[in-house]
């Protein structure tokens, strides 16, 4: 069984490998994945040379490092397991989504497959977590969506908020306090430029103003 610190270094691997658009060819340089990871280059490549003894990832010196097809596995089992604890702990304990992450951190690592079928019944076996993320299911499928950055949308479209970019604390309670979370529809009235603002409504009239910096961190589906 991977240890905590096997399953963190493979999460964080796919994550800077596939979420970021790089896709399974993709290197992950020592650098970005010690920045990601708060620890130095030095430790992250000695980690990384251990990883690819067990056939978990492939290492190549000054290229990088990328999953193989066992590792990809194991890091969409641990997504799993963030992400539907994430949700667990919103719609079961009501827990707000900006507190959530820690605590799903610490627990992916010990739930059995057992409790988590529990839980995926429970919820109705989801395909989103509290901000948007995909939840890959019990095969490792993960549902594939059309999304679009806010900010690169037209004026007069409709849309619906389907994932949240950034989710550190500060932002995510900026969001919820204006009502922008996933699930959301809006109608684009306006972008302005030159000051870096972008006008939005809401189905009830009542209108809103983010910025472009903001909007940017905010995925949408338009709709049809």
């Amino acid at each position: 069984m991977a240890t905590s610190t096997v399953e963190n270094y493979i999460k964080k691997i796919y994550t800077l490998q596939f979420e970021q658009g790089g896709g399974e060819e993709a290197n992950v340089s020592m650098g970005d994945l010690a920045t990601s990871l708060d620890v130095t280059p030095g430790t992250a490549t000695t980690m990384v040379k251990s990883l690819a003894k067990t056939g978990l990832v492939s290492y190549t010196p000054r290229v990088g490092v990328q999953l193989t097809a066992q590792g990809k596995e194991l890091a969409l089992l641990v997504l799993r397991r963030h992400r539907m604890v994430e949700l667990f702990l919103v719609k079961v304990l009501g827990m707000d989504w900006h507190e959530i992450h820690d605590e799903a951190e610490a627990l992916e690592h010990v739930i059995s497959d057992r409790v988590l079928e529990r839980i995926d019944i429970l919820l109705g076996r989801p395909e989103l977590d509290p901000h948007g993320d995909p939840i890959p299911d019990a095969s490792g499928a993960i549902a594939e969506r059309d999304l679009v950055l806010l900010v690169d949308c037209s004026i007069g479209q409709k849309v619906r908020i389907g994932r949240i970019e950034n989710q550190e604390d500060t932002f995510l309670k900026y969001l919820e306090s204006n009502g922008l979370t996933p699930g959301q529809d809006l109608t684009v009235v306006s972008a302005d430029a030159q000051a870096g603002v972008i006008s939005l409504e809401f189905g009830s009239g009542e209108n809103r103003q983010l910025g472009f910096e903001a909007a940017r961190k905010i995925s949408v589906e338009v709709a049809e």
